[in-house]
């Protein structure tokens, strides 16, 4: 099993400092500060009910939003993906596979802040090649600006890369922290 650097006070520390930027948000927060106590070490990808994430929402020089086409899935995403043994805090985690999965240079790329923009919790389905049950990721999605344009794709996760317009985001809270964030 991999051991993750991220911590459970990094955790606690981070949606803390969320929660007080977004106190709507606590209620669905609940669940995933209660994992933290009772499950252990939510870093891990084989944690169930669910683990911790971290993604990207990079902002290129015109306003739009990087999407990519993930492998898995099929579906146009946003960079992103689980923590490993090197990650040290959850923004460089969300830093480290923006870069993997875009090929853009993290010298190139502006971090917003230590807080994130959006937690989101959303299923994931069970994927047999891999040996995983149905669960839930818990990600901690950071905002990032470039005027880079996109490098060489991961090709094992990613087939293909594009920027859309902010407003075709498909979480309609993430849309409307962004335009606040980019206002």
């Amino acid at each position: 099993m991999i051991t993750v650097t991220i911590t459970q006070e990094h955790i606690r520390t981070t949606i803390a400092a969320y929660l007080d930027r977004y106190p709507e948000d606590e209620r669905a927060l609940e669940a995933v500060l209660g994992l933290i106590d009772g499950v252990g070490d939510l870093t891990s990808r084989k944690t169930l009910p669910g683990h911790i994430t971290a993604g990207a929402v990079l902002v290129g020089a015109d306003g739009r939003v990087l999407h990519i086409l993930h492998n898995a899935t099929g579906k146009w995403l946003l960079p992103g993906g689980h923590l490993e043994s090197s990650d040290e805090t959850l923004l460089r985690a969300a830093g480290r596979e923006l870069a993997e999965e875009t090929g853009i240079p993290p010298h190139l790329v502006t971090p917003e802040g230590e807080t994130p923009l959006h937690i989101d919790i959303h299923p994931i389905d069970a994927n047999p090649a891999k040996d995983e049950t149905a669960h839930q990721h818990f990600d901690f999605r950071f905002l990032f600006r470039t005027a880079a344009g996109i490098g060489e794709l991961q090709a094992e996760e990613v087939s293909d890369a594009a920027w859309r317009a902010a407003d075709t985001l498909h979480d309609e809270k993430l849309g409307r922290r962004l335009a606040q964030a980019m206002s």
